[in-house]
């Protein structure tokens, strides 16, 4: 939805135009309200509407994590056994 909004304010825009309308995105001040405000609507939305929903995102959220930090193992555990296969080992 905020990609879709700031992708149609974008294409009206000359190329000039363009990095003076990111700069002030990229600042620390904007970045810290754009978090904010993604806090207090999700407060609204799930946690003050007593949602079930909070407890399904931290629990596919660690596993998507768990995945994650186990995938570079796992990748080299399995390009060793193809490894090992491609020499006649194992």
């Amino acid at each position: 939805m905020a990609s879709r909004k700031f992708f149609s304010e974008i294409k009206g825009m000359k190329l000039k135009e363009v990095p003076s309308c990111i700069k002030p995105m990229l600042s620390i001040d904007y970045v810290k309200k754009a978090i904010q405000r993604g806090l207090d609507n999700y407060n609204a939305k799930y946690i003050q509407t007593d949602s079930i929903d909070p407890v399904y995102h931290v629990c596919f959220g660690g596993m998507i994590f768990s995945y994650l930090v186990a995938l570079p193992n796992e990748r080299r555990h399995l390009e060793h056994q193809q490894h090992a296969k491609e020499h006649g080992h194992h």
